[in-house]
């Protein structure tokens, strides 16, 4: 993108939003709304602290299910890597290839789980927020997420089959599992806050993913290796609580709701297709050229959280076998470091964005992207991997520049559908992404098991020439 790009966003930040969609379009100003009935709403309260419980949640999840598999899977065929602090040094044992590779199968299953049913509940329960409120979809969200921590313990208590973790993560994708809450989150705030101030909120919600990332990361190694799988997951169900609890007590409504508003409507779909068809409110006088611009920005954000979102998949499992052998607390630290790229990249943006273009800053994180993915591709040691955290810090700049880029075009009351969209196609792109990288590893182990990574470095040179 070239810097008149840049220049034309920066313009309309400044602007205010009767400017910008004249008064006639302007949404009503929310009336006083409260959290709960009778319960005077606290404006300063926000979706912040909800997010970040339900976060760390999510972020213990994902690490322990994948070890939890990889042990089950490793004592069905009397694999004796789970059982020892160590593992095998031959990387050619079949058995060790074996549990790798229905390990990478049941992680695509449970993914493909939650995220197909995702497919039709994001965009149903984001768009539906923009007439219903944030608040109910928020609701449902937290709900899904308990129902999925109850079936979990379930499962590691009674010793039920492994295919119930697929039935956990279907249930969690009905009910929008985090791609909604992440849009229904950024759509709060774009409510509630000025545009001067919008990107700054942004990106503290960012922040709170690393910060959630982090705490699951550090805690969620080392209590797996005191007290095992069971205490954690009791954890996180007591956090997805407390969470709804916050957010029906505190977290007041952002929009006036119509109560008449009905969730299961075609119409809920069609205004994500308008959306698409027409390129944004703001760019509806630019035409064809704000559209292409548009599908422009969402190619590059489909490339790159395809990249994301395959090999963070399979990070977990190349530090269990050879010739990594990593334990719970090593993967634990490694998670911790690689979510710290959330307030670095977030910071790199706030201090640099005042001196070169946005459009600059997401190609600086392209490139700590591509070079840390070439080190995974051939990390044989744990400093070499930690190394990869390291270069790759920068690798969450793209996203949200691009998100906010494509939030600026579009109005006020669009941005549960933008916000919904961008939800969809990460529902989608891990669709394609898990479907690719989790048969791509366990395909590619036996001439260099690092290979996935070097794929994702190469796919990564292309949203890089769409910026430069």
């Amino acid at each position: 993108m070239n810097e008149s790009d840049t220049t034309s966003f920066l313009q309309l930040e400044s602007r205010t939003p009767k400017e910008t969609y004249g008064a006639a379009e302007l949404p009503a100003a929310p009336a006083t709304s409260s959290a709960s009935p009778g319960h005077t709403c606290v404006r300063w309260v926000t979706v912040e602290p909800a997010l970040v419980l339900t976060m760390v949640s999510v972020g213990l999840h994902g690490p322990l299910s994948t070890q939890y598999l990889w042990e089950r899977i490793s004592q069905d065929l009397g694999y004796n890597g789970s059982e020892t602090s160590g593992c095998s040094n031959d990387s050619s044992d079949p058995l060790q290839k074996e549990v790798d590779t229905l390990s990478a199968h049941w992680n695509l299953y449970m993914n493909l789980g939650v995220f197909s049913v995702g497919l039709l509940s994001v965009p149903l329960l984001g768009s539906w927020s923009d007439i219903a409120g944030r608040r109910p979809v928020l609701l449902l969200c937290s709900l899904g997420f308990t129902l999925q921590a109850l079936l979990y313990i379930l499962v590691i208590y009674l010793r039920l089959p492994v295919f119930y973790f697929v039935i956990g993560k279907v249930i969690s994708g009905l009910f929008g599992d985090s791609n909604i809450l992440m849009a229904i989150s950024y759509s709060y705030v774009a409510d509630n806050i000025d545009e001067k101030s919008l990107t700054l909120r942004l990106i503290i919600l960012e922040a709170c993913l690393g910060i959630s990332g982090m705490v699951a990361s550090i805690i969620g190694g080392e209590w797996l290796k005191a007290q095992g799988y069971l205490y954690p997951y009791w954890f996180t169900l007591a956090v997805h609580l407390t969470s709804i609890l916050y957010m029906y007590l505190f977290v007041c409504e952002s929009i006036v709701p119509d109560k008449s508003a009905k969730l299961f409507s075609i119409d809920n779909y069609k205004a994500c297709w308008r959306l698409l068809s027409r390129g944004g409110s703001v760019s509806g006088q630019g035409g064809r050229f704000q559209r292409s611009r548009l599908w422009l920005y969402l190619l590059s954000a489909i490339l790159i959280m395809t990249t994301n979102t395959g090999t963070s998949s399979l990070y977990v499992l190349y530090e269990l076998t050879s010739p990594l052998c990593w334990g719970p607390d090593l993967i634990g630290y490694g998670s911790a470091v690689q979510n710290i790229a959330y307030l670095v990249s977030l910071l790199a943006l706030k201090v640099m964005q005042s001196c070169i273009s946005e459009s600059s800053i997401a190609v600086m994180g392209l490139i700590s992207t591509i070079l840390g993915q070439v080190v995974f591709s051939v990390a044989n040691t744990t400093a070499l991997m930690f190394t990869g955290y390291v270069v790759s810090l920068m690798y969450i700049v793209p996203i949200p520049v691009l998100k906010s880029k494509m939030s600026k075009m579009v109005s006020p009351s669009e941005q549960g559908v933008m916000f919904s969209v961008i939800g969809f196609l990460e529902s989608l792109l891990v669709l394609v992404s898990l479907s690719i990288f989790n048969n791509l590893y366990p395909a590619t182990l036996s001439f260099m098991k690092g290979f996935s990574f070097l794929f994702a470095a190469i796919v990564l040179l292309i949203p890089s020439g769409i910026f430069g």
